[in-house]
């Protein structure tokens, strides 16, 4: 690790969500995508979350800033995006869309309790079409919001002071 990096904050891209319901796989899917088209610096965490949910304690306590990408029901057309963040984030989370998003919520008052919280925790999520049925296939209407919400990604750590660069192909 070099010097320069140790004054950096942490910042963690965590995608959660399972991947063999649908559109619910949606947050990893956009990790997955970053992971392929970009690189970044050493203090980017980009984090498959899957729905581990307590198991996450450890990387969402290393996090000073998190950005959370997920399939999130807000009742408006499937594909809409949201940036979810302070106040808004136990108001839509305590809808319990899934299991997934109850565990995280535990596992961020974990985080207060050993008070190891994050500075920053942002929620980016997509409204799904479809949570139910067993495919890892996403609908088309969803799957079309990937490249979206990976610009929204960069933008949140653009915000963040962190400059990534597409890979070369």
């Amino acid at each position: 690790m070099t010097e320069e990096s140790k004054t950096k904050p942490n910042i963690t891209v965590l995608g959660i969500g399972n991947i063999l319901l649908t559109d619910e796989g949606f947050g990893i899917r956009v990790v997955e995508k970053l992971q392929e088209r970009y690189e970044f610096p050493d203090n980017v965490l980009l984090v498959d979350g899957g729905v581990l949910g307590i198991n996450l304690l450890g990387v969402l306590a290393d996090a000073q800033h998190l950005v959370v990408v997920d399939a999130v029901k807000n009742k408006q057309p499937p594909g809409t995006l949201y940036r979810l963040e302070k106040d808004e984030l136990p108001e839509r989370i305590l809808l319990k869309n899934s299991l997934h998003q109850t565990d995280f919520l535990e596992t961020l008052t974990l985080c207060q309790a050993i008070d190891k919280v994050p500075q920053t925790t942002v929620v980016l999520g997509v409204e799904p079409e479809d949570i139910l049925t067993l495919s890892v296939e996403m609908t088309p209407t969803v799957a079309a919001r990937l490249d979206d919400m990976m610009d929204l990604v960069i933008q949140e750590l653009n915000q963040l002071g962190v400059t990534c660069r597409e890979r070369s192909t």
